[in-house]
């Protein structure tokens, strides 16, 4: 895993709380919720921050010391969720579109799906 790509997300998420799940644009009601791990590092795909960043990060939210597995764990969660072409790395940053760069809840949905057209974005 090269620590200092961008990761980004390629599908469209809902977060109510702590849960995130993936959601269909034509049926948003119909969520499939996350694993913990899937569901932080997707919430936080932004194209904005690199891999590294995001170990930092996580690594400062534990009180002391983080988990001696946390770098091994993040990088097969991204592998799995780029296997599952969920979540994309780059080596420069990403500016998501705007279907892809907030939860639904904050979305206007006709907007959303006139841009996702316009893109040719399709759902997987």
């Amino acid at each position: 895993m090269n620590k200092a790509q961008y990761f980004y997300r390629t599908v469209i998420f809902s977060r109510e709380g702590e849960q995130v799940a993936l959601v269909d644009i034509e049926n948003p009601a119909l969520k499939k919720e996350m694993e913990p791990w899937f569901a932080v590092v997707i919430s936080l795909a932004d194209g904005k921050h690199t891999i590294q960043e995001l170990l930092d990060y996580l690594t400062a939210r534990y009180q002391g010391a983080a988990p001696p597995n946390l770098e091994e764990t993040l990088s097969s969660v991204i592998e799995r969720l780029s296997e599952g072409k969920l979540v994309q790395t780059s080596d420069k940053p990403i500016a998501l579109p705007y279907y892809l760069e907030h939860p639904i809840e904050a979305m206007d949905i006709k907007k959303a799906k006139q841009l996702m057209s316009d893109d040719g974005y399709t759902q997987h």
